[in-house]
């Protein structure tokens, strides 16, 4: 592996980019290179350097809290519904592609997530320029890529031609930027570099309309070089030529349909129509039979033919020479075109958060290296934007209903949140972790204001569901996701947990979410800041025992045995889960509706619950309960 390395790099050690050869990662990145070596049948000549990733470095998010939040993809595998899809209004290829890195690493160096907050910042307070930067960059080729492709001997003109389109913006790009001097844009606008010469050298070189196709010909520019412009002279009259002997041969023979066509397997040919052949010149030589007509050549236009395919090999031949100069000129300047189309790809994201701040009123948050997670009527950025886009033209029906959290790891640690069914629980907790994430990559946040301190991770485990190619069933996901957060997470982690133990049995799930629970809280000084939305009741018992955690629940009102939800986040627990309310307003049948409700109060009047009279759970024997029918008895736990 590391060897492999050495030999891509053109060095001699790996000291100079601080790794030992015996580094355990060499192993992969040479099986890596083995691979491309592989695809593109010689070594990979783009590469520069190697870097090691440092986890510490990054706000790690696993891919199941990924999958969970709807990071890059919606529950139905689309990006509609993301939150890569709502927060990106980036114009160009380059900078969609660095929101994505962004995203996959979001940053815990608090001086660079300042960095790109002024820099939003500062675009924010000048939409004009910022809205001026994006109709340039929409012009803008992925240069990155283009090199790439260029270094590993896959070129054509057109790409070229990318290249040149890129540096003249430039001009227009550094001009606006300079209505951002004294700011963090400036650190953005030093890695800009015009390049003068060879964007001078590409406009005179290349034509206007560029093939995608090398062997077509055609793109090196007229007046740019002497001997091919001879070429293309001679080619010139050559095609003169042959119009003039079309016009002659339809005097000659008194055809006035005859026609000089060109056919890339028989070369040029004579074309006349059946009706005319008895007019055919006996110089004429036979050379093809169709339906409708007969193709004939001269020995003239044999001769003429050969000229004509020697002029255009000559010349295609010289383009082609013309050509690798040209991408010799642009790959001596690879850093400076690298370093020039990451500072673009910067510009672009940024003026596409500062876009996205404007639109949807978001605050800058205050980053601290402090335990504190401070948010004032927080916002879910994509289903806020979903239900202005589903009420449109609905005045103020589907306004998104903001609220507020303060967590810390050492004070208000754990929030208990309970509520019934579609109140809004699983969407308020998940607006708390997108909202750090967002702050985390150097966005600004829906929210009025937001105090937040940097996380190492965030955890999510939300929702059910199989995973039956590996034979795991909901619950051992669940269990899997669970393990994974406890083991890993620190006192400096943000966890999202939403309704652990609901893939077993009551008694079974109640346990383990309690055991969970004081888990979380097992450190006498400080734990991970945690969100945990659970329609277990007896949890709320736990803020007796538990001093860091508080509960909270999602309010609803009740106006004739119905429920309206109004979304808002308050203090204390749920006084009960009002289930049978939700049945009845997703449609169940009304006896269905009916017979539960007996049931329910039976249930409750019998008081199977679990007490806390100890810090530890103790669940009352379960009882057989009977509950009266018409005409029967009917056994309800009976077995």
């Amino acid at each position: 592996g590391a060897q492999s390395v050495m030999d891509t790099l053109g060095v001699i050690n790996l000291e100079g980019f601080g790794l030992e050869k015996d580094h355990p990662a060499l192993g992969c990145a040479g099986a890596l290179l083995y691979y491309v070596s592989e695809n593109l049948r010689a070594k990979p000549e783009n590469l520069s350097g190697i870097n090691e990733y440092r986890s510490a470095a990054a706000l790690l998010v696993d891919p199941a809290t990924l999958r969970n939040l709807e990071v890059f993809r919606s529950t139905r595998g689309t990006r509609q519904g993301s939150l890569l899809e709502a927060i990106n209004h980036t114009v160009s290829a380059s900078g969609a592609r660095l929101l994505e890195q962004w995203l996959i690493a979001p940053e815990r160096n608090l001086a660079e997530l300042q960095r790109r907050q002024n820099s939003v910042g500062a675009l924010i307070e000048a939409p004009l320029a910022s809205s001026e930067l994006q109709d340039l960059l929409k012009t803008i080729r992925d240069v990155t890529r283009i090199l790439g492709r260029m270094q590993n001997r896959l070129r054509n003109p057109r790409e070229v031609g990318g290249i040149k389109d890129t540096l003249n913006q430039l001009p227009a790009i550094l001009e606006t930027l300079k209505q951002f001097d004294g700011t963090d844009l400036d650190s953005v606008a030093e890695k800009l570099h015009s390049i003068p010469h060879l964007a001078e050298l590409l406009n005179r070189a290349l034509r206007e309309e560029l093939p995608n196709n090398l062997t077509d010909g055609g793109y090196i520019a007229e007046g740019y070089d002497e001997t091919l412009d001879g070429m293309l002279s001679l080619t010139s009259g050559n095609k003169i030529w042959l119009s003039d002997l079309e016009s002659q041969e339809r005097e000659r023979t008194g055809i006035k349909n005859l026609k000089i066509k060109y056919n890339g397997a028989f070369g040029y040919f004579i074309e006349i129509t059946k009706s005319n052949l008895s007019n055919v010149p006996d110089d004429y030589i036979r050379k093809q039979t169709m339906v409708n007509c007969e193709r004939y050549v001269t020995e003239g236009l044999k001769q003429k033919e050969k000229e004509i395919f020697h002029a255009e090999e000559n010349s295609k031949r010289r383009e082609e020479e013309l050509f690798a100069g040209l991408v010799e000129a642009v790959l001596e300047e690879t850093k400076a075109l690298r370093e020039t189309a990451s500072a673009l790809a910067e510009i672009d994201v940024f003026c596409g958060w500062a876009e996205l701040a404007r639109l949807w009123d978001y605050c800058k948050p205050e980053l601290s290296e402090d335990d504190t997670l401070d948010i004032v009527q927080g916002r879910h950025p994509v289903v806020e934007q979903m239900l202005k886009k589903a009420g449109s033209g609905l005045a103020g029906s589907h306004a998104f209903v903001p609220n507020d959290v303060n967590l810390s790891s050492q004070d208000s640690q754990i929030h208990l949140l309970t509520g019934p069914n579609m109140a809004g629980k699983s969407t308020f907790i998940r607006q708390i972790a997108l909202i750090t994430l967002l702050a985390q990559v150097g966005s600004f946040v829906p929210a009025s204001e937001a105090r937040i301190g940097l996380v190492d991770r965030i955890f999510s485990r939300v929702g059910a569901s199989d995973d039956l190619a590996r034979g795991n069933s909901t619950f051992m996901v669940e269990m899997n996701e669970t393990a994974n957060i406890l083991n890993n997470a620190t006192e400096k982690s943000l966890i999202i947990l939403d309704e652990i133990g609901r893939g077993t049995s009551t008694y079974d799930g109640l346990s383990i979410a309690w055991s969970v629970v004081e888990h979380l809280h097992a450190n006498p000084v400080a734990g991970p800041k945690t969100l945990f939305a659970t329609h277990y009741q007896e949890l709320t018992q736990l803020d007796k025992h538990l001093p860091r955690l508080h509960n909270f629940s999602v309010a609803v009102k009740e106006w004739n045995d119905d429920i309206v939800f109004v979304r808002q986040v308050v203090e204390g627990a749920a006084d009960r889960s009002y289930g049978i309310q939700v049945a009845r307003l997703a449609g169940l049948p009304a006896p269905v509706i009916t017979r539960a409700k007996e049931i329910l109060e039976r249930l409750e009047s019998e008081d199977a619950s679990v007490t806390v009279s100890s810090p530890t759970p103790v669940a009352k024997p379960r009882k057989k309960i009977k509950v009266k029918t018409d005409d029967a008895q009917f056994d309800l736990f009976g077995g």
